[in-house]
């Protein structure tokens, strides 16, 4: 039975105008169509949205005390919870946080002296809400039932709880729930009679009989945060003595129909007959009916199970990412007697299938392009209710030309699934559980019957929904038996329902069961891999793929968490947390580089990390997308994670908005249903070379591209045309791994140093890679200046004299506290420095002026690309403050927001009367293999020879020395 909900015009937001606005007003008239439909009519329905009294009970006193006899004493809105009432303890020390902390040094610390003095409380690890408390709290609201209601079944309706309930009908106890995923639903018995009545709802939010994680999203302060209340719609309504108790919808998109199967509710201890009718109807504009199907039914005393077929007509509206078609069954149930029930039930034609190693829907091969939701919801504090906050989520997803959406270790409210069945998103849901750090499955606990309970509510309540195509237990599970649960688990849903594939849990185990795996094995970087990763250990190229990863799996395989790849923070968004949730992490941030002195630079700061993770991002992505007979990806994340020690990794805030440094369709690029790919062998070439790149496409449309001719451009940094050539017309199927044949272009009419793009187009759908090439034969240099890999007693005499002097310091030969302490790498920070132990690189890569006349002769953008990648991999980072506090370098490295130090790679000072340039770089060691290293020295030189070279910064040789070991 599908829940309807309004939504909320707040979510719709100007930048959106027109689209979202017209989204929003078609979801209200499907809600409230819904709505009224659904139970019957609104005078069965009693909205308890409002006023409630309100008691905490920290001692646990309530029951005992019979505080479901007596009015409460305080006051509370709902929906909501405590925290958006403004009611719990203020952050202290103390606080009971629920989530591992796995840095603990803010309790301890000096530097965080400051923060753990009351009255500035602010802790690091995640957003800190207004107020917190962890323990049973009661709600309660004097109801009055109407007359009409006498002898009619009456249903309470919690939509989201958080997360144990009690409930006393005046003084009746009518049971406990405590599902996280699903509404709590509860039949309030034969005492609810007409008249005046007090309801009262106990909610608890400690872990108590079942541990689901204290990582898990469902319960974690690392995102929703761990909150005590009853938001969505709270309501009562009376039913019909006879009505429909479930009914799940089964398509068969070859058969063309639909298996209804009902549970049929009869309470008045008698049989009774009833005319059942079925009509199926498109939700589109001007839709009409397909034919009813009427039956006559006998319905024995309490509950009668029917299995009908519904036929869908000759040619029914398929559901898909390209076609979001969704049905609504009406199911009509009249016994006479004013006993009468229609509900809706949406549902969609679908098949998510697998086929090999590789996804279907409805047939037709596809790849799943997917992110994590984590119940980020920073203004609240919990998940939306509403469809048009979700389907604002979805537009922006399928902006960045995603398809996918897994929800980490929780189940969405119901008005996600409406979205994602409307937006065309495959979800993967999860029992809300992440088993591991104190927690685990398949020993025995009770959690591990909690799950299968869990998970058949989870189905009841969505299964309809066409978007809910994968369901796994959850995240990462530990435990000693924990391979054989699972496979049970699998092998129980398999068997019992097949409308969605199933898999042990995302990330581990592998097991033959399942009908797809999430592993992390393909992916360029791997937790713990550090400066041994693709990105980090090898030079730079986009040839390889995961083939060889998952040829040992017989069935499809997601990469998982792929990215994680961090930016530095964005404290213009400090002012946006006004909600119950607020960025003290990023207050500490601020203040660390305020320390630093460097203030002035944190916006360059995220706009120069930001290119660079996109750039982490766009060749985790397409590596999975050349890789023929796979499935899909899970980034970790779009969106900002703000937990488990703040780990900044969506190009997106936690809020779904753009930083300022990549947009949806820049995004939509390499991330799409339809990428062309090239297998470039290296990004640095020399002009005396051949550029050979073989070129292909990833092709997952919603149909084959007939007769598309690829063409490709090489241009300038400026975007002047070099060379432009085609590939010969082909059809293309859906598929991947398609050659489209190969660029082919000599270089050696490039005679000066060039940052270069080559862009291929297919059809409407283009991509583009940046590569460099480099002059074979460099300029000669000036004999005047010394190039040298120590500071000896001819540097010294050189600079005594006046001279000029280029010290490139070999890699390890800088002390460790000047900076070569410090694990610098290509990639950004991978998730973030305090929940990775300090997993190289711990820094964010470069930033420099690219106008800087140092830099003439070696073409950069302001932030990192792939022709630093040299220059990173053979040096060490250089403490800027141990040689003079007003050092500005040529080259700066962007250090890890926790430490926000001032570190550099390539500077100038005044030595006595002479001038030094310092690369903490190593430009000469195999110089004949490392043409970047060749060109950067080659524009350091040319620069030094000239009368620009006039370093400003005086600095002692003491200090330089000092650099040294």
């Amino acid at each position: 039975m599908t829940r309807p909900s309004y939504p909320s015009v707040s979510f719709v937001r100007a930048g959106k105008n027109l689209i979202l606005l017209l989204v929003w007003l078609v979801t209200v008239g499907v809600a409230r169509a819904q709505r009224t439909g659904s139970l019957g009519s609104q005078q069965d329905r009693l909205d308890l949205a409002g006023e409630w009294r309100f008691a905490v009970d920290s001692l646990d006193q309530g029951t005992s005390q019979r505080w479901f006899a007596r009015d409460l004493a305080d006051k509370i809105t709902l929906p909501g919870s405590m925290t958006t009432n403004g009611k719990g303890n203020n952050i202290s020390l103390k606080t009971p946080w629920t989530g591992q902390i796995v840095d603990s040094s803010w309790f301890f610390k000096p530097e965080y002296a400051a923060y753990r003095q009351p009255g500035n409380i602010k802790v690091p690890f995640w957003l800190q809400p207004v107020k917190y408390y962890k323990g049973a709290a009661w709600y309660q609201k004097t109801i009055d039932i109407p007359a009409a209601w006498a002898g009619r079944p009456i249903e309470l309706y919690l939509e989201r709880a958080h997360w144990e309930t009690t409930v006393w009908f005046d003084d009746q106890p009518l049971g406990t729930q405590n599902s996280l995923g699903t509404a709590h639903v509860i039949t309030l018995g034969r005492t609810a009679t007409p008249g005046r009545h007090r309801l009262t709802v106990r909610v608890d939010n400690r872990v108590k009989d079942f541990n689901v994680g204290q990582n898990s999203h469902s319960i974690s302060d690392h995102t929703q945060s761990n909150w005590n209340g009853l938001v969505g719609q709270l309501y009562l309504t009376a039913r019909p003595r006879v009505y429909v108790a479930d009914a799940q919808l089964f398509p068969n998109i070859q058969r063309q129909q639909v298996v209804v199967r009902l549970r049929l509710r009869n309470t008045t201890n008698t049989s009774a007959t009833a005319t059942l009718s079925l009509q199926a109807t498109l939700l589109a504009p001007n839709a009409k009916g397909l034919p009813a199907l009427t039956k006559k039914v006998r319905l024995n005393p309490d509950t009668t199970a029917l299995e009908l077929t519904y036929p869908m007509g000759t040619q029914p509206q398929l559901w898909s990412e390209f076609t979001p078609n969704v049905y609504q069954l009406t199911v009509g149930l009249d016994a006479g007697k004013g006993q009468q029930e229609t509900q809706q039930v949406r549902f969609g034609m679908r098949e998510f299938g697998a086929k090999g190693t590789q996804f279907t829907i409805n047939g037709l091969p596809t790849f799943l392009r997917g992110t994590l939701e984590c119940a980020i919801f920073p203004k609240t504090g919990y998940p939306p209710t509403d469809v048009a906050a979700w389907q604002r989520i979805f537009t922006i997803c399928k902006a960045y030309g995603l398809n996918h959406i897994r929800f980490h270790s929780w189940c969405p409210p119901e008005a996600a699934f409406t979205a994602a069945d409307q937006a065309g998103m495959y979800l993967q849901i999860e029992c809300s559980s992440w088993a591991n750090q104190g927690a685990t499955v398949g020993d025995g606990a009770p959690l591990d019957a909690y799950l299968y309970a869990e998970s058949r509510r989870m189905v009841r309540a969505y299964g309809n929904h066409p978007s809910f195509c994968m369901l796994t237990y959850g995240n990462e599970p530990a435990g000693k038996q924990h391979i054989p649960y699972l496979t049970k688990f699998v092998n129980y849903w398999q068997a019992t329902d097949t409308r969605r594939l199933y898999t042990s849990a995302s990330g581990w185990p592998v097991i033959a069961e399942s009908n797809y795996n999430v592993s992390p094995d393909p992916r360029i970087q791997a937790w713990g891999q550090g400066l041994k990763s693709i990105i980090n250990g090898q030079p730079p190229r986009t040839d390889y793929d995961w083939r060889t990863t998952i040829t040992k799996w017989q069935h499809p395989t997601v990469s998982h968490e792929i990215g994680q790849w961090c930016v530095y923070p964005d404290f213009k968004e400090i002012a946006k947390y006004d909600g119950v949730l607020q960025a003290k992490n990023f207050e500490i941030f601020r203040d660390r580089l305020a320390a630093s002195h460097l203030s002035a630079l944190a916006d360059s700061f995220l706009l120069a990390s930001g290119k660079l993770q996109v750039l982490c991002y766009k060749a985790d992505i397409e590596a999975a997308l050349r890789t023929p007979g796979f499935s899909g990806f899970q980034l970790l994340d779009l969106h900002d994670f703000p937990g488990q020690g703040t780990a900044l990794v969506g190009v997106l805030s936690p809020f779904w908005e753009e930083k300022g440094y990549v947009t949806g369709p820049e995004y939509q690029r390499f991330c799409n249903a339809t990428v062309p790919l090239v297998r470039f062998p290296k990004m640095v070439y020399l002009n005396s070379e051949t550029l050979v790149v073989p070129v292909e496409i990833a092709h997952f449309g919603p149909a084959p591209l007939p007769h598309v001719t690829p063409t490709w451009v090489i241009e300038d940094a400026q975007g002047q045309r070099l060379f432009s050539g085609t590939l010969p017309a082909r059809d293309i199927a859906v598929g991947n791994g398609q050659v489209l044949g190969e660029v082919r272009q000599a270089l050696g009419s490039l005679v000066q140093p060039r940052q270069l793009r080559l862009r291929v187009a297919v059809g409407t759908f283009e991509n583009s890679w940046d590569f460099f090439v480099y002059p074979s034969v460099l300029p000669s240099v000036s004999k005047q200046i010394l190039v040298t890999q120590r500071l000896d007693k001819q540097a010294l005499d050189k600079l005594k004299k006046g001279g000029s002097v280029l010290l490139t310091a070999p890699k390890g030969t800088i002390r460790p506290e000047a900076g070569a302490n410090i694990a610098l790498g290509f990639s950004s920070i991978f998730w973030n420095t305090a929940w990775t132990g300090g997993q190289a690189p711990v820094t964010l890569g470069i930033l420099c002026n690219p106008r800087h006349p140092a830099l003439r002769d070696f073409p950069t953008a302001y932030h990192s690309n792939w022709q630093w990648w040299d220059a990173v991999s053979h040096a060490s980072a250089i403490r800027l403050d141990s040689v003079a506090t007003d050092l500005q370098p040529i080259v700066r490295v962007i250090d890890d927001w926790v430490t926000a130090q001032s570190l550099g790679l390539v500077f100038e000072c005044k030595v006595g009367q002479g001038k030094l340039l310092f690369s903490s770089i190593d430009l000469l060691s195999d110089a004949a293999t490392r043409p970047e290293a060749r060109q950067l020295l080659s524009s350091l030189e040319q620069y030094m020879a000239s009368p620009r070279f006039q370093p400003a910064t005086p600095v002692a040789p003491q200090r330089i020395a000092g650099l040294l070991k």
